[in-house]
């Protein structure tokens, strides 16, 4: 008896860690809290997960002026970077974890807005996440910094869930990670090509996509950015003086009109 009970904790156990494995410990940094009334901001960091330097972005981000709780969601698992860019499936379930979250939060506080902010890889659990809300669940905006899905990952349903739609930065110098690296690794939606964090999204063909994708806003890098800050490469979109610059109005002003994104450009 005593023994079956020994492998009976023993199987619960490593059940226990299996589990852990491959869903991860979702460590959370939550700013502003008492904000939570008037919206949310959810930033999903890289591959490499909760980091100094993306908690330094979120604290930038909750401290220029914005009236909504900043979130840094870790949706990484413990075995490392190699293994979170390619667990497709698994990533996608962290996703809807992700949206279940934002579900949550807006039966709650119906009056709040929620962003998504995703960097390389956790942009695409933002757009996943968006896909996973049911129909009358919408997030205001979605913004993308150096996308690791593939150029041709088809952004409708996510479109379609964003009432201003997606503002993804991309940057031709990003050409390491996103470029060499995306090619031998693979994409978050695992094909073997540059990312569209490198080359900018291609819409798909048809006239409903071509509906949606006019709410797909997309900024390539550019010489004036060297101001803020991003000289192009990866981890510079996480760059105080950059968010301030081109992520923070965006927050501020959820109505993404023509002029407000002429100025982020």
């Amino acid at each position: 008896m005593a023994s079956r009970r020994s492998r009976a904790l023993r199987d619960a156990l490593l059940a226990g860690l299996l589990v852990l494995l491959l869903t991860g410990c979702e460590s959370q940094l939550v700013l502003r809290s008492e904000d939570l009334d008037r919206g949310l901001v959810i930033v999903l960091p890289g591959i490499d997960g909760r980091m100094p330097y993306n908690e330094a972005a979120c604290r930038s981000l909750s401290e220029d002026g914005l009236s909504a709780t900043v979130e840094l969601r870790d949706w990484t698992a413990p075995l490392g970077p190699l293994y979170n860019q390619a667990a497709v499936s698994r990533n996608r379930e962290a996703a809807r974890f992700v949206a279940a979250r934002i579900e949550a939060y807006q039966r709650a506080h119906p009056g709040g807005s929620v962003f998504l902010i995703g960097h390389s890889g956790g942009t695409a659990i933002a757009v996943w996440a968006a896909e996973a809300l049911p129909l009358g669940n919408e997030v205001e905006g979605i913004i993308l910094l150096g996308s690791s899905l593939s150029p041709g990952y088809d952004l409708s349903r996510a479109l379609a869930r964003s009432r201003g739609g997606i503002v993804s930065f991309h940057s031709a110098l990003d050409g390491g990670l996103l470029g060499v690296g995306t090619v031998l690794l693979g994409t978050m939606d695992g094909l073997h090509s540059e990312s569209a964090g490198k080359v900018g999204f291609r819409p798909p063909p048809g006239e409903a996509a071509s509906a949606e994708y006019a709410k797909l806003h997309q900024i390539p890098w550019q010489a004036a950015m060297l101001k803020d800050g991003h000289g192009g490469g990866h981890f510079d979109y996480m760059g105080a003086a950059f968010l301030s610059a081109r992520v923070g109005p965006l927050l501020k002003n959820p109505a993404w009109d023509p002029r407000l994104l002429a100025s982020v450009r």
